[in-house]
């Protein structure tokens, strides 16, 4: 019977914080600012209206290419923020948009961004290799360099 107790008493813990996580990541703040499709993306980057930064590894820009007239700075590097500063001339309000694999990393890096006084950051949700978003930079069959 003890067993049996210590048995439901660790399914009903584990349920437990299965709920809390998922509560928790339901309350986790999403980035509510602009955004821009993939050839949005492109052309405004392009022409030199935005600052395209593909914030993805680069494993993953070796397997799907660079977006064309995106600068690639992986979100995980310590001067992350530096380094993007660079390719800004040091103009926290230079229009900036970020694009990863499929959305996620971007919103999450758009709030980061804000917070360290960026003023015109851009999500483009549907990456490139899209979401629930959108189709994505690659199957739009939109030009890509090799990284």
């Amino acid at each position: 019977m003890a067993q049996l107790m210590n048995r439901r008493n660790l399914l009903l813990a584990t349920a437990a914080v299965a709920v809390a996580s998922v509560g928790m990541w339901a309350m986790r703040p999403e980035f509510e600012g602009a955004e821009m499709t993939p050839p949005e993306a492109h052309e405004a980057a392009v022409n030199g209206d935005v600052l395209l930064i593909d914030i993805r590894r680069p494993d993953e820009w070796k397997k799907t290419g660079i977006g064309e007239g995106a600068h690639p700075i992986d979100m995980r590097r310590k001067d992350f923020v530096d380094a993007l500063l660079e390719v800004t001339g040091g103009d926290r309000s230079k229009p900036v948009a970020l694009i990863c694999a499929a959305g996620v990393r971007s919103d999450r890096t758009s709030l980061k961004l804000e917070k360290a006084g960026f003023t015109h950051i851009i999500d483009v949700p549907e990456g490139m290799t899209g979401s629930r978003a959108g189709p994505g930079w690659v199957e739009r069959g939109l030009p890509v360099v090799a990284y």
